[in-house]
């Protein structure tokens, strides 16, 4: 279905689609699963230590032959030594958020890394085409974590007008449906992480699992505005605490210092109550957890049928 995909063909993998690389979630369990099943795993580096991350690596290049990837968050205290072991590594897709990758770029492009950032504006997305990046996935505000302020539907067709790489849509996007919207916006490929957060190979706790299964179309909510790290998340005491600290003028230091620990707490230990449960606004439609594998031969084997029904409607 996908022999003349240019990100398929840009990659090697079967399926044009990604994994989001969540932090402490996007384990090389995950990584390797989605891989595996034709789509392209991604390790999340988050704030791991260079020894983690290469752990995590070495990990996944025993369980998957096929190409995977390593996002980099750019804020990470470790990102010059993270980005050390990724090159020493040969990681084959190197993915990145929160900042600019351009010092990293010749290091990873002399390995043959392919260089491919997350977006959430049309500048950002032009700026680092300029620098030599080999794709870019525009992320909408509907995923969940750190997010932007424009929506899929919006970004999307905007940077896939602006930019001369391969674009792939993120945000939103968990089923068949959500994969022809973004084809039928222009990307040529889709990233999901929420879809793949309720998988039996995420490592997430099962309460975590649990409260996102439970979850409705407006349970998430976004706190860290104003520090302009806004971020997605299910609703719970940690947020409510959080929007009432924001409200009453807390300082950035005393706002971060609640966040502190906050993913760990709810992704390993399970407790959704006082942790940061990052999800995205899809939750609201998941309702099963699932093998990696049959997630993705799922929407595969159903986009002929969303794209059909879309024609039929348009006679």
């Amino acid at each position: 279905m996908f022999e003349n995909n240019p990100i398929c063909n840009l990659l090697g993998i079967k399926y044009p689609i990604f994994q989001g690389g969540m932090a402490w979630i996007g384990t090389a369990e995950l990584a390797s699963a989605v891989s595996n099943a034709g789509g392209l795993g991604i390790i999340g580096a988050g704030h791991m230590p260079p020894d983690v991350l290469r752990a995590e690596i070495q990990k996944c290049k025993g369980w998957t032959d096929k190409p995977f990837g390593v996002n980099v968050m750019l804020m990470s205290p470790f990102v010059k030594e993270v980005m050390q072991v990724v090159v020493e590594e040969r990681v084959r897709v190197v993915t990145t958020g929160a900042g600019n990758p351009g010092e990293y770029i010749p290091a990873l492009k002399a390995i043959g890394s392919k260089v491919i950032p997350v977006v959430a504006s049309v500048a950002l997305a032009k700026r680092l085409v300029r620098g030599g990046v080999d794709a870019v996935i525009a992320e909408g505000t509907e995923s969940g974590g750190h997010i932007g302020e424009i929506t899929t539907m919006a970004l999307v067709p905007q940077v896939v007008d602006a930019v001369d790489v391969p674009v792939i849509g993120a945000g939103g996007i968990a089923d068949s449906r959500g994969m022809a919207a973004a084809f039928a916006l222009g990307a040529k490929a889709v990233q999901m992480g929420s879809r793949f957060v309720v998988s039996e190979e995420c490592i997430a706790h099962p309460n975590y699992k649990k409260m996102v299964l439970k979850a409705k179309d407006r349970s998430t909510v976004v706190t860290g505005r104003s520090l302009g790290h806004p971020a997605r998340v299910l609703q719970n005491k940690l947020s409510r605490k959080y929007e009432e600290m924001e409200a009453a003028g807390a300082s950035k230091d005393e706002l971060e210092q609640l966040g502190v620990g906050s993913l760990h707490r709810a992704t390993h230990e399970g407790d959704v109550d006082n942790g940061s449960v990052m999800i995205g606004e899809i939750s609201g439609m998941l309702h099963d957890i699932k093998p990696v594998k049959e997630i993705i031969e799922e929407i595969v084997a159903g986009l002929p049928h969303a794209i059909a029904a879309i024609q039929a409607d348009c006679k």
